[in-house]
């Protein structure tokens, strides 16, 4: 794919292949070199550097959503080497009983940015609109051993 921008359909496969957590597969369409931004202010807030610091950031989404984390891809937008999807994202926060607190369930509408280079994703970029910044943040929040929330 070098020189040809991205298709939707290698869009979704690069998705597909996050899903199977297999980084030998997820490294066909995400660069080594990668860099993802998370927005928020939050404990996963920040950039996440390279293929397996990007790994790192998806398995704690795994591990603090009790794996219960899923993007469902609505639309996917495409121009030169970029490449724009809008998911919709559901979680629980991981220990959530049955009737979880409005905070320890996150269903949010987000648009991530994408640059491809070669065929792979070499940057990324997530936004979150509306009131869904301020439950997508405190989903993420840190949550001491007693179970209260902190600012850190």
């Amino acid at each position: 794919m070098a020189g040809q921008g991205p298709t939707r359909e290698r869009v979704e496969a690069a998705y597909q292949a996050l899903e199977t957590g297999d980084r030998s597969r997820v490294a066909e369409y995400w660069a080594e070199d990668m860099r993802w931004l998370v927005p928020g202010n939050h404990q996963l807030a920040g950039w996440w550097e390279g293929l397996d610091g990007f790994l790192d950031f998806m398995g704690r989404v795994g591990r603090l959503s009790g794996g219960s984390f899923v993007m469902k891809r609505e639309a996917v937008l495409l121009s030169g080497d970029r490449s724009a999807d809008v998911s919709h994202n559901v979680g629980y926060r991981a220990g959530a009983d049955g009737s979880p607190s409005l905070y320890d369930r996150l269903e949010i509408d987000v648009i991530h940015l994408l640059r491809w280079r070669d065929g792979r994703v070499v940057e990324g970029r997530g936004a979150v609109f509306g009131d869904g910044t301020t439950t997508f943040n405190q989903f993420w929040s840190q949550v001491r051993a007693d179970g209260v929330r902190t600012d850190g």
